[in-house]
């Protein structure tokens, strides 16, 4: 064959074996296509494919291809010997079943090398599905080459594989060049086709025409979309409501479209449809086909094909003169529509009755009511009804084809109800011309104000709300008004020669109304004011360089009665124009200059004659303080009086001595509190522990000695100290202001010279028994007292007293001295306890 019949003959062949497997045959059949290209014999292509029939039993079982690895091609060497090169094709694929049920591992193809003949060939394939995840899916027999697949294929998860073929020597040697193997994996009707979503959502407005869009609904199948597996189909089964047609929509059933069928879509009927929509696999076929449903639900969008309608053809409102913002009436629509659409939200205009444009109808955006409200004032006395005709439309135009009903327009009846008004002033404000110094008691103007209600008979009085100089009065009954005070012009209260009075008028009707008018008077200047030298103090030096001093004419009048001036010294004192000389500058200042060169530090008044020029001129003389001190380098005082002068003020010197006063009192109490401590101190210390000692309750006085007239002791008692008992060895000591507790004692007179060591032994044992003792007290401490004798005249002074036995004192009068004396009296009071 030539090499184009021998493509095709191939080509011929390949198909017929690839298709083999789903149709066996009993036959053997070797092919052999043998391609000869040129003269030279070159083989292009040489196969041989075998199909092998193995019958068992009756049945003939599956052909399994066999590939060989390609023949080597016959090239003629430059010697004109011969050599064999290697030349590679394409295998054709290998198409496999998915899912299948056979016995696995099952044979696919069989691969050989022609070189197997003379030597031991191993096998191998390689790629994914062999040695690459997923492993182990496709496995080879070493040795004969077998190709077989291990499990099922799944067409959904891997469509094809791609294999490579190995041959090597037992030495691992490759001996053929790598072939590639294609295994497609055929496509079985195994999934179900899926809609995308559950539920479909979609919208169409209302009074839609035949074979308008509405939505698209999308379901997808796993199964090859090449194949019938994987071709859909769509189908309507039912639609809810079935009004006004059971067949409002229709779907394109390759596309999934649906679109309207029907007239007749109508919001304010059926507001929403429910189509079950299923989708059907190989074609729509129903036998063979799989196939799942979906729900589509279609709203029906509302449209502007309703007009508000008002529920009444009138409407009655009532409304004070005068008042503004107020709501007159409530308009109520009804309106088919969705609610809070722009086809549902009402809009109202008037259409006649109302051409001043006294009242506007915003809409409740939440009850679509119209609020019929005033907007500008309606007096009663000119207008006391009013009759609007009202329209109500949408917000958006209505659909083609409708027009607004009657019923979209009413009319609305509007009583004015009347008002006690406020009097009126006209005009207001009042303006008037006068000249200022006006006398008091002169009738100025009458200032009256008008009652607008007219079909009132009231009565107007008046009186003065604001006066700021208190200048006028006004008449109550007729209004009149006079000047009580002289006007000034150069009064505070002035602003630009202008005065401002407020008057009230007020009505007796019920409730009583009132109005304010202003008066405002514009004062002329008249030459009622004498001119004085500004500034009234200066300084200057007692050598003054330059020794003049500029000053300025001030009049608070206004020109013709202020400048020019005329600047002239006094004559007296005489000593003011030798000292002094005055220059006029022009007609509002003049130079004060100093004849002699020096003029000694002080307070110097010179008299400055001034004349405005008014028709009637007026003069004054005023003093100009001119403060002479000494300066220094800079021209600057810096003289004492100066210093003094610019001290402290009499109110600083006294809030100075207010708090030194406050000082002196503060340090004061502080010594006072500090005495005060240290006593409550000193009284703490009589205080006692009832755990301690009760001698700590013993007084100290801080008494170093004395005679009887500081310590009172009866001596008698010492003389004899081998006479006193022994539990008497405590000797009571008393204040001197203390009650007494006896009466006086009379100490009999010794006759007989007392022994002079009876008292010292006494005092030395005392003494040295206290002085062992570790628990006593200093104050225990027996004090030592001058001796002046054995007699005395007198009886005993000492409000002391001890008897010859301990139980004959009486201690009961501590417990009245309070709680410092009351341990004391727990101690020695009591009786025999």
């Amino acid at each position: 064959h030539t090499p184009t019949h021998g493509d095709r003959w191939w080509s011929f062949i390949r198909q017929t074996i690839m298709r083999s497997p789903s149709r066996p045959r009993a036959l053997l059949c070797v092919c052999v296509c043998v391609c000869v290209c040129n003269p030279e014999l070159n083989i292009h292509n040489v196969c041989l494919l075998s199909l092998q029939v193995k019958p068992s039993d009756a049945t003939l079982t599956q052909q399994v291809p066999e590939i060989l690895f390609p023949w080597r091609s016959v090239v003629v060497r430059g010697d004109g010997t011969l050599r064999r090169v290697k030349r590679d094709w394409v295998i054709p694929p290998i198409n496999v079943p998915e899912n299948s049920r056979g016995q696995f591992p099952e044979d696919l193809v069989r691969i050989r090398s022609d070189r197997d003949k003379n030597r031991m060939l191993r096998y191998s394939v390689t790629g994914p599905g062999a040695d690459q995840p997923p492993t182990g899916i496709f496995i080879i027999n070493p040795i004969s080459g077998q190709l077989s697949v291990t499990k099922p294929l799944d067409r959904e998860h891997i469509s094809n594989f791609h294999l490579r073929a190995h041959a090597v020597d037992l030495n691992g040697n490759q001996v053929e060049n790598p072939i590639d193997i294609v295994i497609n994996v055929i496509d079985q009707n195994d999934n179900r086709p899926e809609f995308t979503h559950s539920i479909f959502n979609g919208s169409v407005p209302e009074g839609s025409k035949p074979g308008s869009f509405v939505m698209t609904v999308t379901a997808v199948d796993k199964d090859d979309p090449k194949t019938a597996n994987g071709m859909l189909r769509y189908k309507i089964l039912s639609q809810n409501p079935q009004s006004p047609s059971s067949n409002m929509f229709t779907i394109n059933n390759k596309t999934g479209d649906i679109i309207t069928v029907a007239a007749g879509l109508d919001r304010e009927k059926v507001t929403q449809y429910t189509l079950i929509i299923q989708a059907t696999d190989m074609e729509g076929n129903p036998t063979y086909g799989l196939s799942n449903t979906a729900t589509t639900v279609i709203r029906i969008t509302d449209v502007n094909d309703n007009a508000p309608e008002f529920t009444t053809e009138t409407f009655f409102g009532e409304v004070h003169e005068n008042r503004v913002n107020v709501i007159v009436a409530n308009l109520t629509v009804t309106d088919k529509d969705q609610p809070h659409t722009p086809a549902w939200s009402a809009v109202y205009r008037i259409i006649a009755g109302d051409p001043t444009g006294r009242f506007s109808i915003p809409t409740d955006p939440t009850t679509n009511e119209g609020l019929l409200t005033v907007v500008k004032p309606i007096d009663y006395e000119s207008t006391r009804a009013f009759m609007l005709t009202v329209e109500a439309e949408n917000e958006v135009t209505l659909v083609r084809g409708i027009h607004l009903p009657r019923q979209s327009t009413a009319t609305v009846s509007v009583r004015i109800l009347d008002l006690n008004e406020s009097p009126e002033f006209r005009p207001n404000p009042k303006s008037m011309r006068l000249e200022e110094g006006l006398s008091a008691g002169s009738m100025l103007t009458t200032f009256t104000a008008q009652d607008p209600d007219r079909y009132m008979r009231q009565t107007i009085k008046y009186s003065k709300m604001y006066d700021p100089a208190n200048w006028l009065e006004i008449n109550p009954a007729n209004g009149q008004i006079s000047t009580i005070a002289i006007l000034d012009r150069e009064s505070p209260y002035i602003k630009n020669n202008h005065y401002n009075v407020t008057f009230m008028a007020s009505d007796n009707g019920t409730p009583p109304a009132s109005g304010t008018g202003t008066l405002q008077i514009y004062l002329t200047d008249i030459n009622d004011n004498a001119p004085h030298v500004f500034p009234p103090e200066v300084e200057m030096c007692e050598r003054p360089e330059p020794n003049a001093l500029n000053l300025t004419a001030s009049d608070p009048d206004l020109s013709p009665n202020a400048g020019p001036f005329a600047f002239e010294l006094a004559n007296r004192p005489s000593d003011v124009r030798r000292n002094w000389t005055l220059h006029r500058l022009n007609g509002e200042h003049a130079q004060l200059r100093l004849r002699i060169g020096f003029l000694a530090s002080g307070l110097y008044e010179v008299p400055i004659t001034i004349t405005d020029s008014g028709n009637l001129p007026m003069s004054n003389t005023s003093y100009l303080r001119v403060k002479v001190c000494q300066c220094d380098h800079h021209g600057d005082c810096v003289d004492m009086e100066r210093i003094i002068a610019a001290g402290l003020g009499t109110g600083a010197i006294i809030a100075i001595l207010i708090c030194i006063i406050i000082l002196l009192v503060l340090v004061l109490l502080f010594v006072m509190w500090m005495k005060r401590r240290d006593k409550e101190r000193q009284a703490k210390q009589l205080l006692i522990d009832p755990e301690d000692d009760v001698r700590d309750n013993i007084l100290k006085y801080d008494e170093e000695g004395g005679g009887e007239e500081d310590q009172d002791y009866d001596l008698s008692q010492l003389q004899q100290p081998d006479a006193l008992e022994p539990e008497c060895v405590k000797v009571g000591i008393r204040r001197l202001d203390e009650r007494p507790l006896h009466h006086d004692h009379q100490y009999p007179l010794r006759s007989a010279a007392p022994h002079p060591g009876d008292i010292g032994d006494f005092i030395h044992e005392g003494l040295k028994a206290a002085d062992n003792d570790p628990t006593a007290p200093p104050y225990d401490s027996l004090l030592v007292f001058d001796y002046e004798g054995s007699g005395s005249t007198a009886g005993s002074l000492s409000s002391l007293h001890s008897s010859s036995s301990c139980g004959d004192q009486d201690y009961d009068y501590l417990g009245d001295w309070g709680p410092r004396f009351r341990k004391l009296a727990d101690l020695y009071g009591g009786g025999d306890d």
